[in-house]
């Protein structure tokens, strides 16, 4: 089963337009968008994508003009003055875009919300959205939902963002560089500290990355199918203000017949150090990593790390462990398996949206399993048990065939 990744690299930070650029360099019409996005049932707009040079390499800038109708009191009035979360999330609501589109779009927009409400200390349905609730804030959003949902990917890849330093100017005056709003959409992100004194990452370049991300990188063996360089407005100091944007292909999970397993005792380690190995092994691109507790030498405690991977990752694989780990030698063995073919769909369920891994024997369902940490995230958003969202996304995954 062939399996597509974005994979987006952040040298000169993100925003909406700059994501926006990106989409439509990999391919997505810029009139598809202009005409879909109509249904929005907004002021007149245009998203207008030109081609540029910036140091000498050829991509993509994109911006949102607004053709704002004054005597249009309230469209007139929200845009000088933000809109509250359920005028957007209707807004989006009543639209006739895809369905996927407007569920991540009302996500993006949630999380930003809840961002703001943390800050500001106030209930989400009383946040003004300013900036972010302006006109060509909401068309960049959605735009860029509508786009990712057009390019069919089945997941997002980005290793980490760029901070700059400083000041930010913004409706509440001057703040910290990053804003606090962009603080509190990359917890847990990965970030870099670059020597600029600019707002790198928007809010909204915030609120759809993290919203996005699936992984930090493409899996391993993946090809590079199309790249495409989209360019920020602002010229910064020391590297060009650039995103760009690798659609990758790779076969999911092959259901090679043959893999092999690795396996080394560790009883001189402490367990926080076998903990960073085992996310580092997940994401260079192991079938599979797990320990068990076992006894060694005079009932001294240690564990057991074995490791599945294809044979083609062997070298990759011995490099990680023996340079991660304290263990002086590694065994090894090939194994037969038989695997189910799997693939990734996503579910609407009353919360959000949920990815369900779905597996497949002689074409035929007989396996489905909701990503646990999108149910995590969307439960603590709502403020529900995990096992009610779990439940929510299992049931609409039975219907899959």
């Amino acid at each position: 089963m062939k399996k597509q990744t974005l994979h987006f690299e952040s040298i000169g930070g993100a925003s909406g337009d700059m994501i926006l650029g990106a989409l439509i360099g990999l391919g997505v019409p810029v009139e598809e968008l202009n005409e879909e996005l109509k249904s929005l049932n907004v002021d007149p707009f245009e998203i207008v994508a030109e081609e540029v040079v910036e140091q000498g390499m050829g991509g993509i800038r994109a911006r949102v003009d607004v053709h704002e109708h004054h005597h249009h009191h309230d469209h007139g009035h929200d845009h000088h003055h933000g809109r509250h979360l359920s005028t957007i999330l209707k807004l989006i609501g009543a639209s006739g875009l895809p369905e996927s589109a407007k569920v991540q779009a009302s996500e993006v927009f949630r999380r930003i919300g809840q961002a703001e409400a943390e800050i500001h200390n106030i209930e989400i349905e009383k946040i003004h959205f300013h900036e972010v609730g302006a006109m060509d804030s909401i068309i960049d959003i959605v735009g860029c939902c509508l786009a990712l949902h057009k390019l069919g990917v089945d997941g997002v890849s980005i290793r980490s963002l760029p901070q700059g330093h400083g000041t930010i100017e913004c409706a509440h005056g001057s703040y910290p560089n990053p804003a606090p709003a962009t603080l509190k959409l990359l917890k847990d992100f990965p970030t870099e500290q670059v020597d600029e004194p600019f707002e790198l990452v928007t809010p909204t370049g915030a609120a759809l990355l993290s919203a996005w991300r699936t992984a930090a990188a493409p899996t391993s063996g993946s090809r590079a199918l199309k790249t495409a360089y989209s360019f920020g407005h602002r010229k910064l100091n020391g590297r060009p203000n650039l995103l760009r944007a690798t659609l990758y292909e790779s076969v999911e999970d092959q259901t090679a017949d043959e893999c092999l397993v690795l396996e080394c005792n560790l009883d001189d380690t402490t367990p926080e150090l076998v903990g960073c190995l085992f996310d580092q092994l997940l994401e260079a691109g192991v079938l599979d990593v797990f320990t068990t507790p076992v006894f060694m030498k005079k009932q001294r405690q240690g564990i057991l790390l074995t490791v599945l991977c294809l044979p083609s990752d062997r070298e990759r694989m011995l490099d990680l462990v023996f340079r991660e780990s304290s263990t002086f030698g590694i065994r090894e063995h090939l194994s037969k398996r038989t695997v189910l073919v799997r693939f990734f769909e996503r579910v609407a369920t009353p919360y959000g949206e949920v990815r369900v891994k779905i597996g497949k024997r002689n074409d035929e369902v007989v396996s489905n399993s909701p990503e646990i940490e999108d149910c995590r995230k969307l439960a603590k958003e709502h403020g529900v048990p995990v096992e009610k969202v779990y439940r929510a996304a299992l049931s609409k995954a039975d219907a899959i065939k």
